[in-house]
């Protein structure tokens, strides 16, 4: 889905001609807006109508406080333009994790104030999901995906990454998504493999995350780019076995395709709400964040878009056929790997990140 294209941009911190379009058509009307009223960014596609749904009518319903959405996607480098200008032209935004982390060392956005937050809704809030710069709106993952046809249940299936690298045991054509971004790619999977334990991914070791690659690099068929690429090649067959965004596999079995998910060892990542520095609506908008978090909401959204909630007591409202979908669910959560943007941003003694790094290690790689 074009969704996680979105997430690359962020990542990637690029700007966007589309985004400073639907920034431009609204900005008058936000100059002029009164603290009655916010202007969110809230996507576009079932993802924006999800959250339009779940989040913004209830919450004029609620509170009064009129939304104008942006149903488009606002970079990172636009978002750090328009505070830098003094003409912040949105009060709340979405940003994925390495970009939050980034934003809130640029200085460019407001604290959370975490004041206004029912204890119970804030302490079910995984910890991980609670900057002092944002909090997670939702949760998705990169998990191990099977083609049930070559992989069916009552036959042997590479249960950890470390069974997928072993392709003599489990023999079947593969995929991974490519590293050229940096910031996304079979990183920690190829640590899994290699027998890092889960809790000590990180700080990463890149030279031993090649050198796994290096043992799965001639049974994969293609390095996938989006997931609608993915999708296709699950859908058309093509491949045996897959990393894949778990979204793009549900769509799949919804459709009643020959796919299973496998949920162990799965890739936890996650989007921010966050509140640019210099919004004219601070209170408006901490107030539309606190109400998108709440358990009551995030069940609401999870059954219109299956992403998992950040706030676990959501689990208690949703129908357990719907939560066994979601990524973040408790039985699936003890098995996961959380990503750690900061590593990603951390920059070395020779001024690259981390991200970058890896991307030029990466183009090196997939030449040889």
């Amino acid at each position: 889905m074009s969704y996680s294209l979105t997430r690359r941009r962020f990542m990637q911190a690029t700007s966007s001609a589309v985004a400073v379009g639907a920034l431009s058509s609204v900005s008058s009307r936000v100059s002029a807006q009164s603290s009655g009223q916010i202007t969110a960014v809230l996507g576009g596609g079932d993802w924006g109508k999800a959250n339009i749904e779940a989040y913004a009518k209830p919450f004029e319903a609620e509170t009064g406080i009129k939304v104008i959405p942006i149903t488009d996607d606002i970079p990172l480098g636009q978002l750090e333009l328009m505070v830098k200008a003094n003409n912040v032209t949105v009060d709340v935004a979405a940003l994925a994790q390495g970009s939050g982390l980034l934003a809130a060392k640029k200085g460019i956005l407001e604290k959370i104030d975490y004041s206004i937050y029912e204890p119970k809704n804030l302490n079910g809030i995984y910890d991980f999901a609670k900057q002092p710069f944002g909090i997670a709106s939702l949760i998705y993952s990169y998990n191990m995906v099977y083609n049930t046809e070559v992989f069916p249940a009552d036959k042997p299936r590479p249960l950890t990454w470390a069974e997928f690298w072993d392709v003599e045991k489990f023999p079947g054509v593969r995929t991974l998504v490519t590293g050229q971004y940096g910031s996304e790619g079979p990183w920690e999977e190829a640590l899994l493999a290699d027998g890092v334990p889960a809790d000590q991914l990180y700080p990463m070791d890149i030279d031993r995350v090649f050198a796994s690659l290096d043992k799965i690099k001639p049974h994969i068929r293609k390095w996938w780019g989006s997931g609608s690429e993915i999708q296709q090649m699950l859908h058309d067959k093509v491949i045996d076995i897959a990393q894949s965004y778990d979204g793009r596999a549900l769509l799949l079995v919804d459709q009643g395709a020959p796919v299973e998910i496998n949920r162990n060892q799965a890739k936890l990542q996650w989007d921010y709400w966050v509140v640019p520095k210099g919004s004219s609506n601070v209170q408006n908008a901490q107030k539309f964040i606190e109400f998108a978090t709440r358990a009551d909401r995030q069940a609401a959204f999870a059954q219109l878009f299956p992403e998992g909630p950040s706030n676990r007591n959501a689990f208690e409202l949703i129908p357990d056929q719907v939560a066994r979908k979601l990524p973040t669910h408790p039985d699936y959560m003890k098995n996961s790997v959380s990503t750690n943007g900061q590593w990603y941003n951390d920059v070395g003694p020779d001024g690259l990140s981390n991200t970058e790094r890896l991307m030029q290690r990466w183009n090196e790689w997939i030449l040889q």
